[in-house]
């Protein structure tokens, strides 16, 4: 292998995509989880020593690609050795190789660079808009230009709740441009999808007669 490859790289499959910057709270249990994740908390902060790899194990496989977090916190140790923990995205791997000689699950990974290109500036300001929309509707907050100016795909994906399946597919998308477009369809859907709720609301409320000012 390369020198590239990272070796007994923690590995944690589970029913959730994670993306870089996402907070990820995990409740750690089973004895070799609990082992892997102490032995992240012994490495130094900061270092690639507290990571390991969060991988979407889906109902047919488990993913090629996944997602490098550092424990950021440890929010509660239990008696009986579980614990309660946040986590954050760092990021993207892809699993070469798992590996049977530690006692976690682990592999042999490669930490993937994004595509060298020119920043599609009117693709990533129609998907900011589109997030500040979704975020007012939601929330009633209105966010600052120079916040929306500093987020990224990942970090505005990493807000909202997404299916598994669309957050794999920003995870595996090795160019930006392509992810602030992908992102701009999600985010759509879930304007409209709001937007129905609301309706549905509005509808419940005034139990089936229009309302006149």
């Amino acid at each position: 292998m390369s020198d590239a490859v990272t070796r007994s790289f923690p590995l944690f499959p589970l029913g959730i995509v994670a993306l870089p910057t996402e907070t990820v709270p995990l409740h750690i249990f089973e004895h070799r989880y609990r082992t892997m994740i102490e032995r992240c908390l012994q490495a130094e902060p900061g270092s690639a020593g507290r990571e390991f790899g969060i991988v979407w194990l889906s109902d047919e496989e488990l993913k090629p690609v996944g997602c490098a977090c550092a424990v950021e916190q440890v929010l509660e140790r239990m008696d009986d050795g579980r614990l309660n923990i946040l986590a954050r995205g760092v990021r993207p791997f892809r699993l070469l190789e798992r590996q049977d000689d530690l006692p976690y699950p682990a592999g042999a990974v490669e930490f993937l660079e994004e595509d060298e290109e020119e920043t599609d500036e009117q693709a990533a300001a129609a998907t900011r808009e589109l997030y500040r929309q979704l975020v007012m509707a939601a929330t009633d907050r209105e966010l600052e230009h120079s916040e929306l100016l500093a987020m990224s795909a990942y970090r505005m994906a990493a807000t909202v709740e997404f299916e598994a399946e669309a957050k794999q597919e920003l995870l595996e998308l090795r160019s930006e441009n392509a992810r602030m477009r992908l992102l701009a369809r999600l985010l759509k859907g879930a304007i409209d999808h709001l937007d129905l709720l609301e309706r549905a609301r509005a509808r419940a409320r005034s139990n089936g007669k229009v309302r006149f000012a």
